[in-house]
């Protein structure tokens, strides 16, 4: 199945002279979810905004479900749907009209039944005759998913979703996520909660001073680029660790009673059983074991440092 987007070297350089994209090419998948990471300034926004047809690019080129973002603009953003940071809503306006009003701008005829299937989707049709004043920051969220879902588009871009957004609402936003993509919807996010991308993406791109630095399933990026922690806890406590350990690069706590051991998961051999077969030797007790996997907080500075 061919991608439902392609993007070849797609570049930016604003008039100030400032890079915004340099040489990014990628495919995304039809049906998948996609997290662009990055730190602030790194290209994200622009790189959706070129693709929705809000920035020219001044090189490479990109296609939406085969049409040209620019020789064919009218068909690919068609197929686009978008919901951008900033909540930008008529406030004394009702969903409902609001919604109906996203459809027409995309020439789409009007199809109440649709709009009604969107909206209990993301459990507003019960605010359907409301004003969008009346709604709390959540709800005006899924009011602006809502718009983007108006016209059925076959892609979705999610600019920072869920930002400002309360714990229990941020998971419910992850929910009606899931639900898009489990509809055929290919969404593509950018978010700072590097939790959320964790918990939805099913591959992650990160990007960092306009250029793409690694695009990656999730699972096989955590395997090659993550560490693992091993946490030997020891029957009696240590005054200090013994010469013999002081090899194997171990931290000990506090109160002497835990001593950490971080292992790369790519290496042939992890050097746990010649730790502990070290412990033997010195007598020293072990009375539990605990390994933790480094979380993709810690995998996205790793790769930023060393693309810097």
């Amino acid at each position: 199945m061919p991608p439902i987007i392609e993007v070849r070297d797609l570049a930016k350089t604003y008039a100030s002279g400032t890079v915004a994209l340099t040489g990014v090419t990628l495919d995304i998948r039809e049906g998948e979810i996609l997290a662009l990471l990055g730190p602030n300034g790194a290209g994200k926004t622009t790189f959706i905004s070129i693709l929705c047809g809000l920035v020219t690019p001044t090189g490479g080129h990109a296609a939406v479900g085969g049409h040209d973002i620019a020789r064919d603009y009218r068909a690919a953003r068609t197929l686009i749907g978008l919901v951008p940071q900033e909540i930008a809503v008529e406030p004394f306006e009702t969903v409902m009209n609001t919604v109906r009003f996203s459809r027409g701008l995309h020439g789409r005829a009007r199809d109440d039944a649709h709009l009604e299937q969107v909206l209990r989707s993301l459990t507003l049709w019960d605010k359907r005759d409301a004003r969008l004043n009346e709604l709390s920051g959540g709800m005006k969220r899924r009011v602006l998913i809502a718009k983007a879902l108006s016209h059925g588009p076959r892609v979705l871009f999610l600019d920072e979703p869920t930002a400002g957004v309360d714990v229990t609402l941020r998971r419910e936003m992850w929910a009606v996520v899931r639900d898009l993509r489990a509809s055929g919807v290919t969404v593509i996010l950018t978010t700072h909660y590097l939790e959320e991308a964790e918990e939805m993406a099913d591959r992650i791109g990160i990007i960092d001073r306009g250029r793409l630095l690694l695009l990656e399933d999730k699972a096989r990026l955590m395997h090659e680029f993550g560490r693992k922690r091993l946490t030997v806890e020891l029957t009696d406590p240590l005054a200090a660790l013994p010469d013999s350990l002081a090899g194997h690069g171990l931290t000990l706590s506090e109160n002497g009673l835990r001593v950490s051991y971080d292992y790369d998961t790519r290496a042939d051999r992890s050097g746990i059983a010649r730790l502990l077969a070290g412990f033997a030797e010195e007598g020293i007790g072990v009375r539990d074991l605990e390994t933790e996997q480094s979380s993709l907080e810690e995998v996205f500075l790793r790769l930023v440092e060393e693309g810097a």
